[in-house]
């Protein structure tokens, strides 16, 4: 049975603003609700591999080798450096447009799947997370850490698709104003760069 304190405490977690907030806004506001919410479904689908890998046990490998670790950690750095870069310069997924157009769907969730999957403290998160809610007498600890896992999914795709929705609302009032959208990709652009720093310069 699913614990009310996981549900509150994935919730929290979830809402926090992070890498995959920002791009959902990012997105919402730059290109529309549409491709809010397929940033949404960008970052929930690159949970997956982190969930599979701590159910597999995986990611305690990964922490328990140093070297292994700091890789995924310099790719992500890179990574958010790369996106920092397209949203400074309003290029591919970030660019700008005045219409809600479906194009460049592969390029956000891809964009989207790259920044959960090359963040390694999200493998350490879910091996240290999940299984303080798995209950102590389950006869199938494989079957509830999916489903816990699945749960936090759904979360993270509802709560980010509706800051994708929210943000998309303001486009009409901002879209006319070129120099506003720049300034605000320059902004978007800024707090990827300090959330590449923060991965950089944080322990393990």
């Amino acid at each position: 049975m699913i614990s009310f304190d996981y549900l509150l405490t994935s919730l929290i977690i979830v809402a926090l603003p992070g890498t995959g907030v920002i791009y959902t806004l990012a997105l919402g506001l730059g290109r529309g609700a549409k491709a809010g919410i397929w940033a949404a479904f960008g970052c929930t689908l690159g949970i997956v591999p982190h969930m599979a890998a701590s159910i597999l046990g995986l990611s305690a490998l990964l922490h328990a080798s140093a070297v292994a670790f700091e890789i995924v950690r310099y790719l992500g750095v890179a990574w958010l450096v790369y996106m920092a870069w397209g949203m400074w310069h309003g290029t591919g997924a970030m660019k700008v447009t005045a219409h809600n157009s479906p194009t460049g769907i592969v390029k956000i969730l891809c964009d989207g799947v790259l920044l959960n999957l090359l963040n390694p403290k999200l493998s350490l998160f879910f091996v240290a997370f999940l299984p303080q809610f798995v209950s102590a007498n389950t006869l199938d600890t494989t079957g509830e850490m999916i489903a816990l896992g699945l749960i936090f999914m759904a979360m993270t795709f509802g709560v980010f698709a509706v800051y994708g929705v929210f943000a998309a609302s303001f486009r009409h009032h901002i879209i006319e104003r070129p120099a506003v959208m720049r300034w605000l990709g320059r902004g978007f652009a800024t707090a990827f760069l300090a959330m590449g720093v923060k991965l950089l310069t944080a322990g393990r």
